[in-house]
């Protein structure tokens, strides 16, 4: 059996079609940390480091860092086959650091599946090969800006996207301006909405219920106050009944336990960059599904190498976790109904959040998944079907 012979790390680049803005900061481009693992044969797995201080508190500097010292030393001679074994050894080799582990853990996956000649996803278990996502939009903040959101929903609208994200918290009218994108794309576009930690939970609770009131339609708010006042956060979900979905209060199965012990959420946004790559996700999953707790597949800042691991995820996950809960409350009715809609063995055509690659003006290597508006297509070629780096 092969072995882990080298990891690489690549630099690059990508500048986006246009500035990403969040309520807490704004990127122009994706500066990625690809890193690629060699085994003795000479086959290729590929995975990626997402950046960002202000979200995980790494940098292209510190993952290099981390992923040529020591999780490098924790693999290298490891077998090619056995990503479980790795994962363990790379939680072992740092703390912290999970964007760093989850590059080098989703190249171990992505050669794992090579060796064994089969697609990631299928390697996951996964049977859907085409998925859906979601499109983000910029938070506003200036009149100005709120107009210019409401142009680019009814743009994405008309380029094919049937779900859209549009950010708030940023200190805008965030009432006004969804109710401004729920008018100017009518009631067959569905809405979510994150405010990336933006609000404080009386502020949440506030323009979450003027949404219901108006008959807005929101599906689900995203991570409405900041990522440890797991209180606040449970104080939104117990009075609205739109469902709250956790994204930076959630990293791994520890925090989820608490999540579930104060029903703080219903829904868990999952990102390799917090679990740290491709097994403490699914573990993570299952655990959530255990407990009615409803799952989507996110993404941050980052390429088509980050999405290719996450978009396989999504493929295994899809029929097999609820997006739902089964939390009791005034807000049960509302969940239940959402688990009906979007669980089941229809999971894969429910929109994820992955569209990061879409705003890359390209992407870095050759091969891998393919966007058409808001379709996914993961390749059937070995692994992640990356050959390489472009040109």
């Amino acid at each position: 059996m092969p072995r882990i012979h080298s990891v690489t790390v690549h630099r690059r680049s990508v500048p986006l079609v246009r500035p990403f803005v969040t309520a807490v900061r704004v990127a122009n481009q994706v500066d990625a940390v690809l890193v690629e693992v060699r085994d003795g044969d000479g086959r290729s797995g590929w995975g990626e480091a997402p950046t960002s201080w202000r979200v995980t508190g790494e940098s292209v500097a510190s993952v290099t860092a981390a992923v040529q010292g020591p999780l490098s030393a924790a693999v290298i001679g490891l077998p090619a086959d056995d990503p479980a074994q790795a994962s363990a050894a790379l939680q072992r080799a740092v703390m912290g650091n999970s964007s760093a582990r989850m590059a080098v853990e989703c190249a171990l996956y992505d050669l794992a599946a090579r060796v064994a000649g089969l697609p990631l996803f299928r390697y996951l278990g996964g049977r859907d090969k085409s998925l859906r996502t979601d499109m983000t939009l910029s938070a506003a903040v200036t009149v100005t800006e709120a107009r210019e959101l409401v142009r680019a929903a009814v743009e994405q609208v008309a380029a094919g996207f049937s779900t859209l994200k549009v950010k708030t918290g940023a200190g805008g009218d965030d009432t006004a301006i969804l109710a401004a994108v729920r008018r100017e794309v009518g009631p067959r576009v569905t809405l979510r909405a994150d405010a990336n930690q933006g609000w404080t939970p009386q502020q949440a609770v506030a323009v979450i219920s003027a949404w219901e009131d108006a008959g807005v339609d929101v599906e689900l708010v995203e991570q409405p106050v900041h990522r440890d006042d797991l209180e606040g956060l449970a104080f939104v979900t117990a009075r609205v009944a739109t469902p709250v979905l956790a994204d930076e209060a959630v990293w791994t199965r520890r925090e989820l336990r608490q999540v579930l012990t104060s029903h703080a959420a219903s829904l868990v946004n999952i990102k390799l960059a917090k679990t740290g790559g491709l097994h403490e996700a699914l573990e993570l999953a299952r655990l959530a599904a255990e407990h009615g707790v409803g799952v989507f597949v996110g993404c941050m800042s980052e390429t088509h190498v980050g999405i290719a691991a996450a978009a396989a995820l999504a493929s295994a996950l899809a029929g097999s976790a609820p997006v739902g809960s089964a939390l009791a409350g005034s807000v049960g009715q509302a969940r239940t109904s959402l688990a009906r809609d979007l669980a089941g063995p229809g999971g894969a055509s429910v929109p994820q959040d992955l569209d990061a690659g879409l705003w890359l003006t390209a992407s870095p290597v050759n091969g891998g998944i393919a966007y058409d508006g808001e379709s996914i297509t993961l390749p059937e070629a070995a692994g992640t079907g990356i050959c390489g780096l472009a040109c």
